[in-house]
C-alpha cells in the first residue's frame, strides 16, 4: 500500500434486513389503520374524546408506519454513483418527519381536551370500554409484529409509539369504566391529556435521535475520547487526530481519522490491529484511516472540544 493512500474499510457488522422490517411495517399499517377507523367512528358516535384522541394517535401511527415502510423500501436500494453511502438514511429522515407530524397531533389533542374540560359533553361509557378493549388487543398484535421486524430506527420508533397506544387504549378503557359507573365526565379529557403527554415524551425522544443522526453526532453509546485513546494505544501509533465518529443509519457506525506513525512501513500491521480493536471494543466496522508520519491538524479539528492530554482533536500515547 502506498504511504499516502487512505485505508478504506467498508465491512458492515450490522447486517440489517430492510425487507423483513419493511414487511413488518406494512402489516402493522394495515392493522393500525383499520382499527383507527373503527375508533374514529366509535368515538364520534359515543362522544368520547379519549377514544378520538387515541384514534388520532393511531392514525398518526398509520401514517408514520407508512412513511417508515416506504423509507425501508428506499433504504434497501443499493448505493449509486451519486449516493455512495446508499439510501439507508431515508429511514432517519422518515423518523424526523414522523416526529414533526406527531407534534401537530399533540397540539390538537391538548386544545380539544382543554375545551372539553371547560365545556363537558356526555360520553357513552359502555361503548368506549368495548372499543378501547378491542384497541388494546390490536395494539398487542401490532407490537408483536413490529417486535419481529428488527432494530432499525423506523421499527424501534414505531414500536415505541405502539406501546404508547397500548397505554392510550388503557386510558380510554379506564375513562369508559369511570363514566359508566360514576358518570364523572372530566375523566375523559383528563386521560386525553395523559395520552398527549405520553405521545410527547416518545416524540421528543424520536426527534432528538433523528436530529442527532442527521447532524452526524457521535453515537450516544460511544465516547470520542475513549475511542481515540484506544486507537492511540496501538503499538506503533504516535498520535491520532481529525477523529470523527457518526452514524450512517440503522446502527451502522462510521469512523474516520488521521493516524500518525513512527514508521510508515508498520502501517499494514497497525491498520489490522486498529480495525480489530475498533470492531471488538466498539463495534465499529466502517472505518477510513489516513496514515501520516507528520501530524497536520486541520482547522476543523482544532475547533473540536480539547481532548486530554493534548489540545485539539489529537490524542497521543
Amino acid at each position: 500500500m502506498a504511504p499516502q493512500q487512505h485505508a478504506h474499510v467498508h465491512a458492515h457488522a450490522h447486517a440489517h434486513s430492510h425487507a423483513h422490517g419493511g414487511r413488518a411495517l406494512r402489516y402493522a399499517v394495515v392493522f393500525t389503520l383499520a382499527f383507527a377507523v373503527v375508533e374514529v367512528v366509535g368515538g364520534v358516535w359515543s362522544g368520547s374524546l379519549a377514544l378520538v384522541s387515541d384514534a388520532g394517535h393511531m392514525l398518526s401511527d398509520s401514517l408514520a408506519l407508512a412513511l417508515a415502510a416506504f423509507a425501508a423500501w428506499i433504504a434497501h436500494r443499493p448505493p449509486s454513483r451519486r449516493h455512495t453511502y446508499g439510501f439507508a438514511r431515508a429511514e432517519v429522515i422518515a423518523a424526523f418527519f414522523n416526529s414533526l407530524l406527531m407534534l401537530l397531533l399533540i397540539v390538537g389533542i391538548v386544545v380539544e381536551a382543554i375545551q372539553r374540560l371547560l365545556h363537558p359533553a356526555s360520553v357513552a361509557g359502555a361503548a368506549v370500554m368495548v372499543i378501547a378493549f378491542l384497541g388494546l388487543l390490536v395494539n398487542i398484535v401490532v407490537a408483536i409484529i413490529l417486535g419481529s421486524g428488527g432494530g432499525g430506527i423506523n421499527v424501534r420508533s414505531a414500536l415505541l409509539h405502539v406501546m404508547g397506544d397500548l397505554l392510550g387504549s388503557l386510558a380510554a378503557l379506564t375513562a369508559g369504566a369511570v363514566i359508566y359507573y360514576t358518570g364523572w365526565m372530566p375523566i375523559d379529557p383528563i386521560l386525553s391529556l395523559v395520552v398527549a403527554g405520553l405521545i410527547l415524551f416518545s416524540t421528543i425522544r424520536l426527534l432528538r435521535e433523528a436530529l442527532h443522526v442527521l447532524m452526524e453526532g457521535v453515537p450516544v453509546h460511544l465516547s470520542l475520547e475513549d475511542v481515540g485513546l484506544n486507537m492511540a494505544k496501538i503499538q506503533g501509533v504516535t498520535s491520532v487526530h481529525d477523529l470523527h465518529i457518526w452514524t450512517l443509519a440503522g446502527g451502522m457506525v462510521a469512523l474516520s481519522a488521521h493516524v500518525v506513525l513512527g514508521e510508515m512501513a508498520e502501517w499494514p500491521k497497525i491498520l489490522a490491529a486498529t480495525r480489530r480493536m475498533l470492531h471488538d471494543a466498539f463495534g465499529i466496522d466502517h472505518v477510513t484511516l489516513q496514515p501520516e508520519t507528520t501530524p497536520v491538524l486541520t482547522e476543523a479539528a482544532q475547533r473540536i472540544v480539547p481532548l486530554p492530554p493534548h489540545r485539539g482533536n489529537s490524542l497521543q500515547r
